[in-house]
Formats: structure tokens, C-alpha cells, sequence
């Protein structure tokens, strides 16, 4: 793999401000030594850290190491039955030093106070990937949780994270009072109770009691509850669609792959005639504006070969959407469920990583959007317990590690028509060192807190256009929330989240997912444990044969409207 990538010399990390951790296995040459001869690596690479993965093979728990060399970021592990393991893991190895300046303790979360097993459980199952959960060695809460309503589906994607050919031997479709369960499992979490979910599958929307489900997850205290979604019914059930948006829906998180119908590759991935699939994407749209949806999430499994060419396209498309699209969520594919069965050559070809995606759209927009407009994932932490300290109430911490995810924000301005990265009009950094500034004086308490609070006005010097500092000051003084409302329907979001498949694990990372699945039996699990090692367990101990469910529901299909 790394022949494939063009020579390039060690980045000079005199620049960035990298955690201790990391510069203590750089600059040990004794160290570097060791790694660069077990592990066979190049004279001319440079180890990073040493981690914890899986055999692809046989799913041991295996050591590796992270490595730079030839531009990119590299894991290389070793299992003592199957031999050594290559991946690419992060494409730019200037970026990801960029984003480690984010992996220290202040970002990493303290855990649940209430962990869903014990450390009984723990040693019994071989501990992380394989306890969930969540277990006590967990770092972070549920930020988003998903259940999974389903395991039929209309579509057959070769690249699904989730293994839809099930379907053809078994049913998983948890009843709603085993899903009331899961929901009650999931508000009882502490320090932070979710209020974030999202419905999946298969495809959710083949269920038709799915209203009922938004209605129940709104009564139980999710105030954010999502549909991630094909869009087919959507697209031609606008009553349906309607239904779910009055049971309270917020968000339709829509799979598009590209909108661009001249892309025949679809053809090979999702199994679907191009020009119908954009026609679909459209339709969901037109929909949500004809009932008044304001909330769709463009969700892009991106693959190198497939659609990365299209991305440009995809932001321009939701930027002129703006006032039904919220959000750009691209996946650079995870060769989990149905996706682990290509081969490794395959998987070379198409693994694509969050650099590579963001140096793309830079490409594509025309350096519009930089690389250095996005921020890691973990970056709204400072935020977070900057509020927590003023309020004394819990908040979200999006405590993930900062190489698993990346966002941007562009704002649409009215005024000059055209769209700027936040980046361009808020001092993004200066504002994060303020919010941690607020977070450390509020902590003291007393009299701090309160000179904490005069120093809230200080973000807004931050801020460099006048038209979004004004709507800001109104929501700060005034407390305008219609001012709010004006400044995000000009927003768009953009996000990128790499997860993980056996290739690419790392155990330290997925110990602060904070994207976590409830299941049927009372347990919640991280997203890249769930999908790679524990999915077909759960769903057969839930699920009834195939046979069975047709039996149930005479005259039905399994991809049926039931």
C-alpha cells in the first residue's frame, strides 16, 4: 500500500503543540529502533504511538503501532497465527499531528457513573473490544445513541455496515415494548442522560408503527430523535413522511452517496439504477419542503474510485438546499457487515480516511473550503464544560478521540451571496482558549462565577462579521432565539466520522465513542465494537427465523411494508 503513495519526507513537528505522550515514543531512539525491527518498518518511517488492535482473521486482541512514513499515517499489527497486518490509517500525516494537539486529558471523559456491566463481565469476555457494555473502562457517555428497529430492508448495498443479508435467514424487529426497554436503558445513564437518538436498521422506514416509535422515544425524554434512512418511502409516501414529522421527528438522515446521475458506479454499490437514486434524494427533499421538514442530513459512504470525486458537488447541492438541508455527514467506508467481505486487495483500492475526504472537497471547491476550516471532532468540549460551570448542569461532551471525526461550518452570507467557512469569520482557536478560560475561573466557584460570566461577552470580539456578531449579541443580551434561528437556517454543518473495521481497530479510540447502540438485552454497546464483533450475536439471541415472520404476515416480502 505504501508504494502506492509518492515519496515524502517526515513532517516537521516542531509546529504543532503535541502531547507529551506522543513526543516521549518520538524522540526515544532506543524505542524507535525496537518498533522499526519487529514490526519490519522502513528505515526512513517514524513511530507515533503503540496501540492495541484485532486480527482481522481471528479477532485476537493484538499489539500495534502507529507509524509515519511516505506522507501518510500507517497501523501495522502482528498476530502470532496469521502474521503481520497493514492499513492505512490516516492519509495525511501533517493533518493528523494537526488533530493529536487535541488528545490530551482535558478532552477525555471521566465515564459513566452506572456502567451497564461489571468488571465480573470484564474478565469473563476478554476484556475491550469484547465486554460491552458499556463497560467501567469506558471513557466517554452516549452522545448519540441508536437502536436498530430492524434488520429487513429494501436495498441490497454491498457496503452496508450492517450485514442486510440476514434478513434472508432470520428477522431481528424488536417488539415496542422491548424497544420502550432499550429506551429506558439508555435515559437511565449517568453523569449524562442521552437525549439523542437515532432509529436505524436495515431500513427503519420499512416498519410501519416507526411513528408510534418517534412518539415513544419523545415521551421518554429524546429530544433530538432521527431516521436514518434509504429514502424510498419517503420519497414516495409524503403521508408516511408526514406521520413521522407530527409523531415528532427532528432529523431524516439521508443516505447520498452522490447526487451527480452520470455516476454508473452506483451501479456496483448500492445496486441501484443512477439516475433513480439522485431522483429519489431530490423527491425526499421536495417533500420536506412540501410538509414543512426543515431537518435532512445528506449521509455519504464515501469510497475512493466510487464518489470522491462527487463530494464538491454534494456540499454545493446542500448549500443550496440550505433551507432543508441541515447537515453533510460523510463516512469513509468501514469494512464491517456486509462491507468485510471484499478482499484486501479491494479494501486498498477503496479505503479512503478523513484527511483524504477533506483534502478533496479543498480540491473540489476551489480551496473554498481549506483543510484548516475544519476542526476535530472533540473540539466543542472546551464549550461544553464552559456551560457546565456556569450552569451547574450536565451537558454533552463530545469527549471522542480527535482522529475519529472532523467538521467544518459554512455560513451562507445573504448580503455577498456566497458561502464562507465559519473559520473565515470567527476565531475559532481564540474562542476555544476563552471557553477553557471560563471553564477553569466558573470552577472555582463563588465570586469566580460570576466574573466567569462577564467574560461571556469577550467571544463575541471573536467574531469578525458584523451581521452574525449582531445576531449573536441579540441571542447573548436579548435572548432573541429568532435571531438564532435566522443565523443557522444560513448554516450548513459538515461532518466527517471514519469508523473503524478490523483493518483500521484501535481499542484506545473506541474507549471514547460516544456513538453507542442499545440492545434488546439491556446493554449499550460503542458503534465500532457493535459492528464488528457484536451484531450477528445480539440480533439472532433476539430474532425469529425467516420462515417464521412470513408465516406471521401472509402475502408480505421480507423488504414489505409491514
Amino acid at each position: 500500500m505504501e508504494a502506492l503513495r509518492s515519496e515524502a519526507r517526515l513532517v516537521d513537528i516542531s509546529k504543532f503543540n503535541l502531547p507529551e505522550r506522543y513526543l516521549q515514543v518520538i524522540r526515544d531512539e532506543r524505542l524507535q529502533k525496537y518498533f522499526k525491527e519487529k514490526y519490519d518498518l522502513p528505515q526512513d518511517s517514524r513511530v507515533v504511538k503503540r496501540t492495541h488492535s484485532v486480527c482481522p482473521v481471528c479477532k485476537r486482541i493484538v499489539e500495534a503501532v502507529v507509524y509515519e512514513h511516505d506522507g501518510a499515517i500507517w497501523i501495522k499489527k502482528s498476530c502470532p497465527e496469521h502474521g503481520m497486518f497493514l492499513d492505512l490509517y490516516w492519509g495525511d500525516a501533517e493533518m493528523y499531528y494537526y488533530y493529536i494537539q487535541w488528545d490530551r486529558p482535558e478532552y477525555i471523559g471521566k465515564g459513566v457513573e452506572n456502567p451497564n456491566v461489571d468488571w465480573e463481565h470484564v474478565r469473563k469476555s476478554g476484556l475491550c473490544p469484547f465486554a460491552c457494555g458499556l463497560c467501567p473502562m469506558h471513557r466517554s457517555c452516549t452522545i448519540l445513541a441508536i437502536i436498530d428497529v430492524t434488520n429487513r430492508c429494501n436495498m441490497r448495498c454491498p457496503i452496508c455496515f450492517a450485514d442486510i443479508k440476514s434478513s434472508l435467514e432470520y428477522v431481528y424487529e424488536p417488539d415496542i415494548e422491548t424497544i420502550d426497554r432499550m429506551l429506558r436503558t439508555l435515559r437511565s445513564e449517568r453523569p449524562w442522560a442521552p437525549n439523542a437518538l437515532q432509529y436505524s436498521g436495515g431500513e427503519p422506514t420499512l416498519r410501519n408503527d416507526l411513528p408510534e416509535l418517534v412518539k415513544l422515544a419523545k415521551e421518554r425524554g429524546f429530544r433530538h430523535v432521527e431516521v436514518n434512512t434509504n429514502g424510498v418511502r419517503l420519497a414516495f409516501d409524503v403521508s408516511y413522511y408526514r406521520k413521522l414529522l407530527e409523531a415528532g421527528m427532528s432529523t431524516v438522515y439521508l443516505q447520498c452517496d452522490t447526487v451527480d446521475p452520470k455516476n454508473s458506479l452506483i451501479w456496483n454499490y448500492r445496486r441501484y439504477d443512477p439516475k433513480a437514486y439522485v431522483n429519489v434524494r431530490l423527491r425526499v427533499i421536495e417533500n420536506a419542503r412540501k410538509i414543512g421538514h426543515r431537518s435532512v442530513v445528506l449521509v455519504v459512504t464515501a469510497i475512493k474510485g466510487y464518489n470522491d470525486k462527487d463530494l464538491g458537488k454534494i456540499v454545493e447541492f446542500a448549500i443550496e438546499n440550505r433551507d432543508v438541508v441541515r447537515w453533510v455527514n460523510i463516512q469513509p467506508v468501514a469494512f464491517a457487515g456486509m462491507a468485510r467481505l471484499y478482499t484486501q486487495s479491494e479494501l486498498r483500492k477503496m479505503r479512503i480516511t478523513i484527511p483524504d475526504v477533506i483534502i478533496e472537497i479543498e480540491r473540489q471547491t476551489n480551496g473554498m473550503i481549506s483543510r484548516w476550516d475544519w476542526r476535530p471532532v472533540n473540539w466543542p468540549v472546551a464549550l461544553a464544560r464552559a456551560i457546565e460551570a456556569l450552569t451547574g448542569e450536565v451537558k454533552p461532551e463530545f469527549t471522542n478521540n480527535p482522529v475519529c471525526g472532523a467538521s467544518a461550518f459554512i455560513y451562507y452570507d445573504p448580503d455577498q451571496k456566497k458561502p464562507i467557512p465559519i473559520t473565515r469569520i470567527v476565531d475559532v482557536d481564540e474562542f476555544e482558549k476563552l471557553c477553557w478560560d471560563i471553564y477553569k475561573t466558573a470552577s472555582k466557584g463563588g465570586v469566580w462565577k460570576s466574573i466567569a460570566k462577564t467574560k461571556l461577552l469577550k467571544l463575541v470580539k471573536y467574531v469578525r462579521h458584523k451581521l452574525v456578531r449582531d445576531l449573536i449579541l441579540n441571542v447573548v443580551i436579548k435572548r432573541d432565539y429568532d435571531s438564532l434561528g435566522q443565523l443557522m437556517f444560513n448554516v450548513v454543518g459538515l461532518g466527517i466520522m471514519h469508523f473503524m473495521d478490523c483493518m483500521n481497530y484501535d481499542i484506545e479510540r473506541v474507549r471514547r465513542c460516544t456513538i453507542h447502540y442499545a440492545t434488546p438485552d439491556c446493554r449499550i454497546m460503542p458503534f465500532c465494537t457493535y459492528n464488528n464483533f457484536h451484531r450477528p450475536n445480539v440480533e439472532r439471541r433476539f430474532c425469529i427465523p425467516v420462515e417464521e415472520w412470513l408465516r406471521r404476515h401472509p402475502g408480505k416480502s421480507i423488504s414489505s411494508y409491514v
